[in-house]
C-alpha cells in the first residue's frame, strides 16, 4: 500500500493526464477512509490504460486529527497519515473544468450541495446508506444496506482480484467491519450476514490478524479519545449536517451524553458552533456499551429558536418509521433537550433519513404560507442564507425564524 500511496503524491504533481479520485464521505470515519484507500488500490491493480486512481480522504488535512481511531488503524497497520490525500491537497473543482475528473463515490451515494458541480464527474457509487441518487446509465450503483460499505469493498476485491490482498490490507478492512458492525454483537443489530460471512473470510485467510475483541477494544478506545479537544473539536470529530430551510448538524459526541451536559458554558459553546457554521439546530448523539457490550444510546437536541427545537423535538418522539422509542430525560440546559433513546439499532444512519423528512416537511409548510401570502418564493435555504432577491425581504432574523414555526404549529391544531 505504501508505494501506491507514495505513487500516487509524486503523480499528482506531475501528471497532467486524468485522475479517477474515490472519495468517502465527509464525515472521514473509518468506513470512509478505507473504503476509499482499498478500493482505489483495487482500481490502480486492475484499470489499466485510464485515469491514475487516487484514494481522497474527504476532510482537510488539519481535522484528520480529529479522527484518532483513524490515525491509530493507520499506525497499527504500519502506515502514516502523512502518505495519504486529504481534501485541501486536491482541487477537485478544477480538475473538473479541465475535463480530468472521474470520480467514485463510496459510503455515500449523493454529493452534498458545495459539490453540485462535481456530480457530472461521477462513474460509479458503492454504498451501504439508504439510496438517494437517481438512476443513470452512465453510473453503476452498487447500494446494499449492510453493516459497513468496507465490507461490499472487500467483496469486491475477494470476486475479482483476490490476490491483491495482503495482511495489511486485509487488517484495515478487517478493523473496520468490526467497528462498524461493533465486534458482530447481535443486541447492536449491525452487522448483516454479508458482513458477518467476509470478516470470517478475511480471518481464515489471514489467521495472523489481531484477535476481533482484542482489536474491537482498542480501536474503541482509540475512537472514544476525546482528550485534549474543545467542544467545537468534540462536535466536528464525527458530523454530518443536512439542510433545507434550516441547517442541521448531526453529531455523534465520544463521551456519554450525561458528562457532555455537565459543561458549565456548553449552551454558549454550542452558540458560538452554530453562529460560526450557520447551523439552526444541533443533534447530539452518544453511544456506550455495558460490560456485556450492549449498547445505550442518548440524543440531545440543541436550538436558540424554542420552537424550533419543540418541532424538531416531537417530531422524533412521533416518528414510526424507524420509532427512536425515546425517553426524556433531565438537561441542566434550558436549550437543550435530551432524551435516552429506546431504540438502539437507530445509528446516525437511520437517524439522518428522519431529519431530511422533517425539513421536507417543514419546506412544505413554509412553501405553503409563502403562496398564501402572495410573497414571490424564495429559495429553500433562504432561512439560513437570506433571500438573494435585490429587492426581495431583508434576511431573515430569529425572530422571523421563531414566528414562522408558530404559525407552523398554529396550522396543525
Amino acid at each position: 500500500m505504501e508505494p501506491f500511496l507514495s505513487r500516487c503524491r509524486a503523480e499528482l504533481q506531475v501528471n497532467e493526464g486524468r485522475f479517477h479520485v474515490v472519495l468517502g464521505n465527509e464525515a472521514c470515519d473509518l468506513d470512509s477512509m478505507v473504503s476509499a484507500l482499498a478500493y482505489a488500490y483495487f482500481l490502480s491493480k486492475t484499470v489499466h490504460g485510464g485515469a491514475l486512481a487516487l484514494p481522497l480522504l474527504n476532510v482537510r488535512q488539519l481535522d484528520f486529527v480529529l479522527r484518532s481511531d483513524n490515525v491509530f488503524l493507520l499506525r497499527k497497520a504500519g502506515m502514516s497519515p502523512d502518505q495519504l490525500l486529504f481534501r485541501d491537497q486536491i482541487d477537485l473543482q478544477a480538475l473538473q473544468s479541465a475535463g480530468r475528473l472521474q470520480l467514485t463515490l463510496v459510503d455515500h451515494n449523493v454529493l452534498p450541495s458545495s459539490d453540485n458541480n462535481l456530480e457530472e464527474a461521477v462513474v460509479e457509487v458503492i454504498d451501504h446508506h439508504q439510496l438517494e441518487r437517481k438512476p443513470s446509465a452512465s453510473c453503476p450503483v452498487t447500494v446494499e444496506m449492510v453493516g459497513s460499505c468496507t465490507t461490499l469493498v472487500t467483496e469486491r476485491i475477494l470476486q475479482m482480484a483476490p490476490e491483491i490482498l495482503d495482511q495489511q490490507l486485509a487488517q484495515l478492512l478487517y478493523a473496520t467491519i468490526l467497528v462498524d458492525c461493533i465486534n458482530m454483537a447481535p443486541a447492536a443489530g449491525k452487522a448483516t450476514p454479508k458482513d458477518i460471512h467476509y470478516a470470517a473470510v478475511l480471518e481464515e485467510r489471514f489467521p495472523k490478524l489481531p484477535p476481533h475483541d482484542v482489536l474491537f477494544s482498542d480501536l474503541q478506545g482509540a475512537k472514544f479519545d476525546v482528550s485534549g479537544l474543545n467542544t467545537e473539536q468534540m462536535l466536528r470529530k464525527d458530523m454530518k449536517t443536512v439542510s433545507g430551510s434550516l441547517n442541521v448538524a448531526v453529531s455523534v459526541i465520544y463521551i456519554t451524553l450525561e458528562e457532555f451536559l455537565q459543561k458549565a458554558d456548553l449552551e454558549v459553546e454550542l452558540s458560538q458552533f452554530c453562529m460560526r457554521f450557520s447551523f439552526d439546530l444541533v443533534l447530539l448523539m452518544s453511544i456506550r456499551f455495558n460490560a456485556k457490550n450492549e449498547p445505550c444510546r442518548h440524543l440531545a437536541v440543541f436550538s436558540h429558536s424554542a420552537t424550533c427545537r419543540a418541532e424538531m423535538s416531537q417530531y422524533l418522539e412521533q416518528v414510526r418509521n424507524p420509532a427512536l422509542n425515546l425517553c426524556p430525560i433531565s438537561s441542566p440546559h434550558p436549550q437543550i433537550t435530551a432524551y435516552l433513546q429506546g431504540n438502539t439499532h437507530a445509528s446516525r444512519k437511520k437517524l439522518l433519513p428522519i431529519v431530511r423528512d422533517f425539513l421536507q416537511d417543514c419546506d412544505g409548510h413554509l412553501g405553503e404560507e409563502e403562496e398564501e401570502s402572495q410573497v414571490p418564493p424564495t429559495p429553500m435555504n433562504s432561512l439560513v442564507e437570506g433571500c438573494p432577491l435585490d429587492a426581495g425581504p431583508p434576511r431573515i432574523s430569529a425572530q422571523a425564524l421563531e414566528e414562522k414555526f408558530n404559525k407552523m404549529a398554529d396550522a396543525r391544531k
